[in-house]
């Protein structure tokens, strides 16, 4: 049995993750997250990945997912399940913030990921990031950009 308690926030531009149980604690079965987005914040480009699905739970606020070109608003109590392959991306463009929580199963995405694109993207200060180095981060981690 494994009890974490997800005291470290990974701050990727305005977007928080905090990770409540990551892969290897629940052997590779699942790793679970919570992520706030603020009102207008950059958010990460539209990508896919095939070697996991992702189920979003809404916990404040409304976040609008787009998914294989379908926008689809999730607020609170409400869940949304990505499946392997789908082009997906989230804004917030409603008046208040929002709180989401994150389901991969299997449990492949952990920290690591957050933290190399947090890397980049807070790096830039404000200016566009390195694209070119944000993607070869994102398929390291399994996730693959859109066109």
């Amino acid at each position: 049995m494994t009890k974490s308690t997800g005291s470290e926030e990974i701050r990727i531009g305005q977007v928080v993750v905090r990770f409540l149980l990551e892969g290897e604690a629940s052997g590779g079965s699942v790793a679970v997250f919570d992520f706030d987005v603020p009102v207008g914040a950059r958010v990460p480009a539209a990508h896919s990945h095939d070697g996991y699905e992702e189920t979003i739970y809404g916990l404040e606020g409304v976040l609008t997912w787009t998914v294989n070109g379908q926008k689809i608003d999730v607020g609170p109590g409400e869940v949304l399940c990505i499946p392997r392959g789908a082009v997906h991306r989230f804004d917030n463009i409603y008046a208040s913030d929002t709180k989401m929580l994150a389901v991969v199963s299997p449990g492949i995405l952990g920290p690591a990921y957050f933290r190399e694109c947090a890397a980049i993207i807070n790096a830039a200060t404000g200016g566009p990031p390195d694209l070119t180095a944000l993607g070869e981060v994102m398929r390291r981690h399994g996730l693959t950009p859109a066109p």
